[in-house]
């Protein structure tokens, strides 16, 4: 007889962010170059080519309001407000060291339309 795989009946709430390992390698490099106290704030805004834009940018850990999701990457807090999350929810970001085309990509599964440099989308 062989034994069941039992899964349970609640598991940790997956990451509405993912983050590649390159992406945090990168991440964490550039923090330690603006102080080890900040953490990524990510969300979108108005504008660029398809009509919505990503931005990120390093944010106190003060400015983290009670609405905010939190995410923790092995110490790398990441921070999203709940009208971006909306948008990009299960949103990869990658980070290529390529001449051409490098620097962080974001992979957004909520896009219906993305340009071509892949810093703005429609959903």
């Amino acid at each position: 007889m062989t034994q069941a795989t039992v899964t349970p009946a609640t598991q940790a709430p997956q990451k509405g962010i993912l983050i590649s390992p390159s992406a945090l390698i990168q991440l964490k490099t550039l923090r330690e170059q603006q102080g080890d106290d900040l953490l990524l704030r990510v969300g979108v805004t108005n504008g660029g080519c398809s009509g919505m834009s990503y931005k990120m940018d390093f944010a106190t850990p003060d400015s983290i309001r009670d609405s905010d999701e939190v995410y923790d990457y092995d110490g790398f807090r990441v921070v999203c407000d709940p009208k971006s999350l909306l948008y990009i929810y299960g949103m990869q970001l990658d980070y290529s060291n390529e001449l051409i085309g490098g620097g962080f990509q974001f992979t957004n599964p909520n896009a219906t339309q993305t340009c071509g440099c892949g810093k703005s989308f429609s959903a």
